[in-house]
């Protein structure tokens, strides 16, 4: 089974990217299932109901999100109702909407999506590893294969999930800083890792946002309103090849594709 992941859709770039892209990749790695995470697709933070059905009507399947997914306060009803738009699941359970999902692909094959996020240098919230515990508990009820994204800052605490959810899960894939490194593998146990998948937007910028605004940010520490850059829009994605049965990774490749 081909497991295509999409990195952090940024804006309309990055949407741009996924309606022209998109359709080839499946012929080309002939992917079963898609997701991306889609907390930024709404001009770099957050995403409404029309743009989620947007990405959905490019045949992606599932899409994932993070600490930016509550930016646009519209989508509230939308995440409420929706069954393929999570949220991270170590939020408290009272809050609207659910962290993982079981997609069934076109061949029948079933696939637990997990969204979780980290705790170092974001918003508090409850353990993401206790937590990933009890989820992955109950989707190994329907599935072997699952797929983690793991929405996190620091690269210590994504290394450290990906070793502790080792020979667990199908594959731990590192969003939310939008730099993609090139560390993907196939740990001993048979789990997909990469700390951090990318971006998919544009790259001439500041992880997305205009380089002046960013800078001059940095420079003034005031709280400049960030905007959207265009320039130099790349794909980024990793496919992950599972074992249907058995749930383990055999292979997991990087990409980064030029619009």
């Amino acid at each position: 089974m081909k497991l295509l992941f999409i990195a952090d859709i940024y804006g309309r770039p990055g949407r741009r990217a996924i309606c022209r892209l998109l359709p080839s990749l499946f012929d080309q790695y002939n992917v079963d299932i898609c997701v991306a995470n889609g907390e930024n697709a709404a001009g770099g933070f957050g995403i409404t109901e029309k743009i989620a059905e947007e990405l959905f009507s490019y045949d992606i399947n599932v899409l994932t999100s993070g600490n930016h997914i509550w930016d646009k306060k519209e989508v509230l009803p939308y995440l409420e109702r929706s069954e393929y738009l999570l949220r991270p699941a170590n939020y408290p359970p009272t809050v609207v909407g659910k962290g993982a999902v079981v997609f069934q692909t076109p061949s029948g094959v079933l696939v637990g999506i997990l969204n979780l996020q980290g705790r170092t240098y974001i918003r508090e919230l409850d353990c993401p590893f206790r937590i990933g515990d009890k989820e992955i508990a109950r989707l190994r009820q329907q599935t072997n294969v699952i797929v983690v994204d793991f929405h996190a800052e620091a690269t210590s605490e994504k290394i450290a999930m990906g070793w502790y959810l080792d020979g667990r899960v199908s594959a731990v894939i590192g969003t939310h800083t939008h730099v993609q490194t090139c560390d993907e593998t196939i740990l001993p146990q048979g789990t997909a890792y990469i700390t951090d998948v990318g971006m998919t937007g544009p790259h001439d910028s500041v992880i997305g946002v205009r380089k002046k605004i960013a800078i001059d940010r940095f420079l003034s520490q005031i709280p400049l309103k960030f905007e959207s850059a265009k320039g130099d829009v790349k794909l980024c994605a990793v496919v992950v090849d599972v074992d249907e049965q058995s749930g383990k990774a055999k292979n997991i490749q990087r990409l980064r594709i030029d619009l």
